[in-house]
């Protein structure tokens, strides 16, 4: 069994959580008001920021020239590609980027900054993957099932789409190839990086379903 298979595996109970949510569920029938899809890409946009940071920490970590190289174009594509995609919605439904992080947000991009500032190149790693491979298994799952003129279509084409599915598939070969070498002490730590940005895909869904703000 690869790496990322047993991280696959520690999270599949969570993974059904997340397709089992209101937020997934409404967005492949296209019934998701569209307020909390405003909410969703607005936030979507700032995490996305605060990601390819994390990327382009882990590239300076990186010490083979292909691994910094593909850190480096993920980082660029995680703002360029997916620009595209919530520009598409701004103008849609005539709202602007968000400038405050809502909890959820606040809290992964938190983590995913600290994790790739102060711990190993693996770990780091563990850490962002499920947003790559997480979104890959949702966007697939709910292209399979999306009603007709989905309002969200171009959403879900992204992530089910064939360059995602490319991208996800060098993370998850570069994973394994950090694990090979790591110590069973780190990897470890990679399965709980994982977990936990795992933990925080639903929270960052489930903000957003339930136009989550700051209690105080």
């Amino acid at each position: 069994m690869r790496f990322t298979d047993q991280l696959w595996q520690q999270i599949t109970p969570l993974y059904e959580t997340i397709l089992s949510h209101g937020f997934v569920q409404e967005l492949a029938a296209g019934t998701l008001p569209a307020t909390k899809f405003q909410y969703y890409i607005q936030q979507d946009a700032l995490y996305l920021t605060d990601f390819s940071r994390a990327l382009a920490q882990l590239a300076v970590k990186a010490t083979a020239p292909a691994d910094i190289l593909q850190f480096t174009e993920f980082a660029t594509n995680a703002i360029r590609v997916e620009r595209i995609l919530h520009e598409k919605y701004f103008a849609l439904y005539d709202i602007q980027p968000e400038t405050s992080k809502k909890p959820a947000c606040f809290a992964y991009t938190n983590f995913l900054l600290a994790t790739a500032a102060t711990q190993s190149l693996a770990v780091g790693v563990a850490a962002v993957l499920p947003c790559f491979w997480i979104y890959r298994e949702v966007g697939k799952s709910i292209y399979a099932q999306a009603s007709p003129q989905n309002p969200y279509q171009a959403w879900i084409d992204t992530y089910a789409g064939d360059d995602f599915d490319w991208v996800v598939s060098q993370m998850l070969a570069l994973t394994d190839q950090l694990a090979e070498s790591a110590s069973p002490t780190e990897r470890d730590q990679m399965k709980a990086a994982f977990m936990q940005s795992s933990r925080l895909e639903w929270y960052f869904w489930n903000d957003a379903y339930q136009l989550e703000e700051w209690q105080v």
